[in-house]
């Protein structure tokens, strides 16, 4: 009896155990299953300027893009490792890692998600999405899923997807989410975000500044220098390619001494360019004929002889990049998806991606959708810088203010506050047509950062200008950010800028638009005398921009003007680094020079 009452206890224990693990069992795939909100920072759905259309169809398609976590220890191992890469002297001595960047396959080995997490996002984009056209990109940071049904992506998802029409651009369709969306818990630990659902682009109206329709007359001070008027007489009072070669001491017609050497302007929103604005500019400047090498996601030449102020942006960038950077190949970036993540990662993707590329495209940071894109767009310009590319960004054009306008506190703008991109800022000359020192642009944008944290490149600088007396009331901004401009250029009204912008028609502009391709053309010289010399590109340049600074050489300092967008109050210049100018404008020969000797 006693060993049938033992069988009989053991089978019911059995059972009591076999009843635990199906329901341990049941509830981690009720866990697995559970929905979770995804970028839950996010309150707001729509946008003003934006139109809710239609829900989605049947017949509707659409790309998402699942952007990967990265492991939290990895990332800081990953920043701490590329800042002594990039950092020219360690500890007051030589740094002998300086400038080794990594290949894409070091990238991912450091970076890159899990095997468990590709697989997870793969397997719920092939059965919950039905996905069939889906890929890795090359750094194995995202999963890439084409042409998905609508319908299919608001169930799998649990959100509402709708067609949103631009108020002004309204040929411009998008689909976007008018609700949350959310992944199954399994899926939603591996992703930071599933681009692009919620974010709204800026549709680009102009940054740069179309100053003056009609040429205002000549300068008639010419005691300074013949430079002015290189490009014709009539057109004295703007600044050219030769004004700037003499005022910041880069050579023109550059001849390029390594084959390996390449600067890239990325371009948005029907930003095209043509040959005739190209040929025209060059002509009247008597400069070699500004020419692009290829181009990648297309161009529409016509789109230049229509409307009021057609290509205007892209031929700034081109004219005044490719004035300076010579015979060094110039390329242009285009893209049509209204991303900022996107861009990178086609950038990421190239098998030898440009040594430089100059972007003369933002936005606030108040203005974007959630902390998770602007961290992730932050990453991703790390690699890139990681890899030997150097990113330079506008700082904007409306001093602290930013795009958001006048208010209870400063707007920083995005990405100029990422500490991965080099930022631009603005400058007038002091006197109208004289070239020499020059005072803060007040329009130029500037300030610190509410989403990254300031750099530790930038540390002792932001420290010493929070110190100076003529600050705003710290009320106004977020004195722990990462601070910007980490250089400028002439952008400002005093000189605008002459380019040829509609079918040969010369006008003037004036814009950190014009100030950034204007230094990355510059950089892009320096890098080009580094890699003849046998030397690395100069990849993520600011820990190295800051070093020649704290050495004294490198810049032209502006002591004066204030960036308060025409009002009361705003980032004053000062001696050495401040948050109006960063370190002022370039002393070509001396910056060439130290970092040449690294």
């Amino acid at each position: 009896k006693s060993t049938e009452k033992e069988q009989v206890f053991n089978l019911i224990m059995k059972v009591v155990l076999a009843l635990q693990l199906l329901s341990v069992a049941s509830a981690k795939f009720a866990l697995d299953d559970l929905q979770v909100m995804m970028e839950a920072d996010v309150r707001k759905y729509e946008s003003d300027n934006w139109v809710v259309g239609e829900r989605v169809s049947e017949e509707d398609t659409l790309n998402l893009d699942f952007y990967l976590k990265q492991d939290e220890d990895d990332q800081k191992n990953f920043e701490k490792e590329l800042l002594e890469l990039a950092s020219p002297v360690l500890n007051g001595e030589k740094n002998p890692k300086y400038g080794k960047w990594l290949s894409h396959e070091e990238v991912v080995e450091k970076l890159s998600a899990s095997r468990e997490a590709i697989d997870s996002v793969l397997d719920f984009a092939a059965n919950q999405l039905q996905a069939q056209d889906i890929h890795i990109n090359k750094l194995k940071s995202i999963v890439k899923v084409k042409n998905v049904k609508a319908r299919i992506v608001e169930e799998a998802l649990s959100t509402r997807l709708h067609h949103h029409s631009h108020k002004t651009y309204t040929k411009v369709d998008l689909i976007r989410a008018t609700a949350p969306y959310h992944l199954p818990a399994r899926v939603a630990v591996h992703v930071s975000l599933v681009g692009e659902l919620i974010r709204f682009p800026r549709m680009r109206f102009a940054d740069s500044r179309l100053v003056f329709t009609d040429l205002k007359e000549p300068s008639v001070n010419k005691s300074s220098s013949d430079s002015w008027s290189k490009c014709g007489s009539r057109y004295s009072s703007y600044t050219n390619p030769y004004v700037l070669a003499e005022r910041y001491g880069f050579d023109l017609s550059y001849t390029s001494s390594s084959s390996d050497s390449s600067l890239a302007l990325g371009e948005f929103q029907g930003e095209y360019y043509d040959d005739t604005d190209l040929e025209a500019f060059s002509s009247a400047c008597d400069l070699p004929t500004i020419s692009i090498s290829s181009t990648t996601g297309g161009n529409t030449p016509s789109k230049c002889e229509v409307g009021l102020e057609p290509c205007i942006e892209s031929l700034l960038d081109i004219e005044y990049a490719g004035a300076i950077a010579g015979d060094i190949p110039l390329s242009i970036i285009y893209s049509s998806s209204y991303s900022l993540l996107d861009f990178a990662e086609s950038i990421q993707d190239m098998d030898d991606p440009p040594k430089v590329v100059s972007v003369s495209y933002g936005n606030d940071e108040a203005q974007q959708t959630g902390s998770s894109f602007m961290e992730s767009v932050s990453s991703a310009f790390m690699k890139l810088g990681s890899m030997g590319v150097t990113i330079l960004f506008a700082a904007g054009d409306q001093g602290v203010w930013g795009r958001e306008g006048y208010g209870t506190s400063f707007n920083p703008d995005f990405p100029a506050g990422s500490p991965y991109v080099t930022a631009v800022g603005g400058t007038d000359f002091a006197t109208e047509s004289t070239i020499g020192d020059e005072t803060t642009w007040e329009d130029g944008g500037s300030g610190f950062s509410d989403e990254f944290d300031t750099a530790s490149f930038q540390t002792d600088e932001v420290s010493a200008y929070l110190k100076t007396d003529d600050l705003p009331k710290s009320s106004l901004y977020n004195a722990d950010g990462r601070a910007y401009p980490d250089v400028s250029a002439l952008a400002g009204e005093v000189n605008p800028y002459l380019i040829s912008y509609k079918d040969g028609t010369f006008s003037a502009v004036a814009g950190t638009s014009a100030a950034c391709p204007v230094v990355a053309g510059m950089l892009a010289q320096i890098n080009d005398k580094r890699l003849a010399a046998g030397k690395s590109a100069l990849g993520w340049v600011n820990p190295a921009l800051y070093a020649a600074g704290e050495a004294g050489s490198g810049f032209y300092d502006v002591t004066s003007g204030t960036t308060d967008g025409g009002y009361t109050t705003g980032f004053t210049a000062e001696e050495g680094w401040d948050a109006a100018t960063g370190w002022g404008t370039v002393d070509f020969t001396s910056l060439e020079s130290y970092l040449s000797s690294y």
